[in-house]
């Protein structure tokens, strides 16, 4: 169920402040945020919803801090980030950040334990210990019988779970998922999030998901589109 009333008693873990982004297009100037701003909260997952091209990825990539918008702030945890050099943003991506995309990207050569070693291994994690964490994340997303499998071996739906485990493994604050069922069957799409809801629960984390999915928005605690340049209720 929606968490939203016990999330809003923390500060913001993502904030985003008079954002704005412009793109080149046809010889002219397309805008695509004006000032927008935004909160994300801990434990709360926010449904971003809009048609393609209406702002929703460059809002996600530019909370994600994966692109710099072209004016505006984003706070990660109270810290305003795009002041900060490439590897410090770098650094709070790996720490605070999880993604979760519409393509899995799996690791095709290493089955789905190492999928989800590996990235806690690059934080400087112990392979032992990282080890058990993804046993213990591929467990809860109902892969324990194909952790020693490779994503051939598995599913569609079985290797986006794998990938949600990977996202969450290194217990980012937040978690930024780009249409993460987009490449899904309806029923499977379905399973799939509720896998990434139920794990967001139970690890405490909070996310964002940008869908045109309308079958997921009873598993979000909000849903914002984004209208005019700025993000406003979805409704």
């Amino acid at each position: 169920m929606p968490n939203n009333n016990a999330s809003r008693r923390s500060s913001p873990i993502v904030s985003i402040r008079g954002l704005t982004r412009q793109y080149q297009s046809g010889g002219g100037i397309l805008d695509v945020l004006l000032g927008a701003n935004f909160d994300i909260y801990p434990g709360e997952v926010v449904g971003l919803i809009g048609p393609s091209g209406s702002g929703k990825s460059s809002l996600l990539h530019a909370a994600g801090l994966l692109e710099r918008p072209t004016s505006g702030e984003v706070y990660i945890g109270g810290r305003e980030c795009l002041a900060l050099s490439d590897r410090e943003r770098t650094r709070i991506r790996r720490e605070q950040i999880g993604f979760v995309y519409q393509f899995h990207h799996l690791l095709r050569e290493f089955n789905a334990l190492d999928n989800v070693v590996l990235p806690q291994m690059a934080a400087g994690v112990p392979y032992d210990v990282a080890a058990t964490e993804a046993r213990r994340l591929l467990t809860l997303m109902g892969l324990k019988e194909r952790i020693e499998h490779q994503p051939g071996q598995m599913s569609g739906g079985e290797q986006q779970r794998v990938a949600i485990a990977r996202a969450i493994a290194n217990k980012p604050a937040v978690i930024m998922a780009d249409e993460p069922t987009g490449n899904l069957d309806p029923a499977t799409s379905g399973n799939v999030f509720q896998s990434l809801f139920d794990l967001t629960r139970t690890e405490g984390v909070a996310a964002l998901v940008a869908t045109h999915n309308m079958d997921l928005m009873p598993y979000m605690d909000r849903v914002v589109t984004v209208r005019d340049g700025q993000i406003v209720p979805f409704s």
